[in-house]
């Protein structure tokens, strides 16, 4: 029993560590060569791509290259002017299945201003390509043209930028965006052009790229999580200004009158029944009363000049600050008559005392002192 228990469980394989497997091994696993499509393929298969009018130009000069690019693989195209149309189809010399494919990515890129050299990679087993279109993401067109150019940057500074960081090409043209790159590396490119599309700058996620670019340098944090390390941005609203709700007005059932015409005005005052002569007598009636008004508007005018302008009469408020001047005027006089009196007294008051007092100069001045050697002198 226990032999055929192992005879029924399948043998596990074994697994291969592809360190061992030298690089060259594996290329040549990978690699998809004539030999290795014995027959031709049973149905033809075709695409089609369409292009501007201002591509006309440089897709005749370039198309006998693309041409000889795409027959290294069994594959035939044709540049179609009049309808302005590109279109790829396999042959019975196509030995790569896949290449159509490349051929369609090829011409889609070619129609959105790509030029050739760059277009010609798509045809390499690693490259891929992806084309965002980003018309539909924003409503208002202003809007729209500066998100755009929020993604090139000043100088296309920004798109080089993502670039390098993504190690793809970017080629931004109308409402699309082509990239060119790794398969891993696309996603990366289209979802910073469709947050930028929604608002939110590419700046952003190219700090985050260069920080996991840093830290992949590491080796000690490849089993860690970056979580700790990466920027965290806050979403700020900004507060928008809100467009005024215009009010619709409400539909009349019945339409407006229309305005009467000349004839209509004329049949109403009946003048239209009127015979020339009488017309003419009331045209000349109806300037001599014209002229008299404009003389007399003009008279009014000119009698303007001549009248007295009105005199503001004194308010409350006037009449409170004339008497709060007035009053004041008052008290500073009674101010200085009050020091005149006191200077005055003081005066009468020196003039008294100088009629009282009897004294002479000499009182004032030092007489000399008569000493005992003086008085010898006088004696001898």
């Amino acid at each position: 029993m226990a032999n055929k228990k192992d005879d029924n469980v399948a043998e596990k394989p074994d697994l291969i560590d592809m360190s061992t497997v030298p690089e060259d091994e594996i290329k040549k696993a990978l690699t998809f060569s004539p030999e290795d499509m014995p027959g031709p393929l049973l149905e033809e298969s075709s695409f089609a791509s369409l292009f501007p009018k201002y591509r006309e130009g440089y897709l005749r000069e370039v198309w006998p290259l693309v041409t000889k690019a795409l027959e290294k693989g069994g594959v035939a195209c044709k540049l179609d002017l009049v309808e302005g149309s590109m279109t790829v189809s396999t042959t019975r010399k196509t030995w790569d299945p896949y290449y159509i494919l490349k051929a369609r990515d090829m011409i889609k890129l070619l129609s959105r201003s790509v030029p050739f050299p760059q277009a010609m990679k798509i045809l390499d087993d690693d490259m891929a390509c992806d084309i965002i279109k980003i018309g539909n993401l924003v409503g208002n067109k202003e809007r729209f043209v500066k998100r755009r150019q929020r993604l090139l940057g000043p100088n296309g500074n920004t798109l080089k930028a993502v670039e390098l960081l993504t190690e793809c090409y970017v080629m931004i043209q109308g409402s699309t965006v082509s990239a060119m790159g790794l398969l891993k590396n696309l996603s990366l490119v289209r979802r910073i052009v469709e947050d930028c599309m929604k608002n939110i700058h590419p700046i952003y996620h190219i700090k985050e790229l260069m920080i996991r670019k840093e830290l992949a340098k590491d080796p000690k944090l490849a089993n860690e999580s970056w979580d700790r390390f990466l920027p965290r941005f806050k979403k700020r609203n900004v507060r928008q200004h809100k467009k005024p709700k215009l009010t619709k007005k409400k539909k009349e059932l019945f339409p407006p009158a229309p305005t009467p015409s000349k004839i209509d005005m004329q049949l109403k005052s009946g003048e239209y029944f009127l015979k020339p002569d009488e017309k003419k007598a009331r045209e000349v009636e109806r300037r001599k009363q014209a002229s008299m008004e404009n003389r007399a508007k003009k008279d009014a005018e000119r009698e303007k000049s001549f009248v007295a302008p009105k005199e503001d009469l004194p308010t409350n408020s006037t009449a409170k600050k004339s008497a709060s001047k007035k009053h004041a005027d008052k008290s500073e006089k009674e101010q200085l008559e009050a020091l005149r009196n006191k200077f005055k007294a003081q005066a009468d008051i020196r003039e008294n005392k100088r009629d009282i007092d009897t004294s002479t100069a000499s009182d004032y001045v030092l007489q000399p002192v008569k000493t005992k050697k003086a008085k010898k002198i006088k004696s001898e």
